[in-house]
């Protein structure tokens, strides 16, 4: 009976939690890594599409195989995305390094790096799906089925509690770590070297510590993030699923810290202010963010700006005063 009611004690914790937390995100689940404890979740055992983040399990699949990362792999037009016609920088006909068409895979996220790491892989995709297989199995994901290697299927599914475990098993590869973590890299395609950066501005963002990150997208699954940061002290693992716009999936993310970090006013309630003044959805397109230490500047169509900043342990509430070339946020503080 004691244990009953300690169990529903924690539900009842856990789940104001998720309601003290504005998010945009479908599905949420945040989790402490020292401990397993459950900080944040929203739908978490909802079981979606997971876009891109499938490419931690292609990059654990392939450096399971320990193949040689200096190998040339040649882009061949089977690796072109005909099922969602995604663009890619990476031409086909180039020769490139393993170790950086990985990267290309897990940092930029291109999916015809990723294709040609399942394609390469010894025996063939065949092999690859196989391996897929056997690596979901030894993680214990009973909720995840990868049918391919760029995450462009929609059956490629998973829910939060599996993500967190294979979140975990990928921050252990030293390569995935640094991988997903490096802001940009000047990469070698036919003899030029070509700049390319990662999908998550977060990365590299003032006052972001980031142990491992990756983004996801598609129609069907909306803006997926899996990221292991730490704050205040705190080690964390995040997971947001089928955001419905980069901002949106950002703003969650802030939030997310913002928690751990026992910090009040969470950033939603700025962006509700922004959305009153006519600014987050203004000409129709989602605002541009971005984000470092505990500032926040959100640049919507037309220009206008909003500027956020909070100060760690200041309870305050802000107003929107719009002119008409920007928008500023004035903050007061209360006592």
């Amino acid at each position: 009976m004691i244990k009953k009611l300690f169990a529903a004690v924690l539900l009842s914790i856990s789940s104001a939690a998720a309601i003290a937390v504005p998010f945009g995100s479908q599905s949420v689940l945040v989790v402490e890594d020292d401990t397993g404890k459950i900080l944040l979740e929203k739908n978490a055992s909802a079981i979606l599409p997971i876009a891109s983040l499938t490419k931690l399990m292609t990059a654990m699949v392939i450096l399971d195989a320990r193949q040689n990362m200096d190998e040339l792999i040649e882009i061949d037009r089977s690796d072109v995305d005909t099922l969602k016609h995604s663009t890619s920088r990476v031409p086909v006909g180039a020769s490139i390094p393993r170790r950086d068409v990985l990267q290309l895979a897990l940092m930029s996220s291109d999916n015809r790096a990723a294709a040609a790491l399942g394609r390469t892989y010894p025996g063939g995709f065949v092999a690859f799906k196989a391996a897929v297989r056997r690596k979901i199995a030894a993680l214990g994901m009973h909720n995840t089925v990868i049918e391919e290697p760029t995450g462009l299927s929609p059956n490629n599914r998973s829910n939060g509690p599996d993500l967190v475990k294979m979140a975990r098993a990928a921050a252990a590869y030293p390569e995935i770590s640094e991988q997903t973590t490096d802001a940009k890299n000047i990469i070698n395609i036919n003899g030029r070297g070509v700049e390319y950066r990662n999908t998550n501005r977060l990365v590299g963002a003032k006052g972001w510590d980031i142990g491992l990150s990756k983004t996801g997208y598609t129609q069907e699954a909306g803006r997926c993030l899996i990221m292991s940061i730490k704050a205040a002290g705190k080690n964390a693992t995040m997971v947001l699923l089928n955001a419905g716009a980069s901002s949106a999936r950002i703003l969650d993310a802030l939030n997310v810290r913002r928690h751990i970090a026992g910090e009040e006013a969470p950033v939603g309630r700025i962006a509700k202010a922004a959305r009153s003044a006519s600014i987050i959805k203004a000409g129709g397109r989602a605002p541009r963010l971005k984000a470092g230490g505990t500032g926040l500047r959100i640049k919507a169509a037309g220009g206008r700006v909003v500027k956020v900043k909070a100060k760690a342990g200041v309870r305050s509430k802000a107003r929107v005063v719009a002119t008409k070339k920007k928008v500023v946020v004035v903050r007061k503080r209360r006592n």
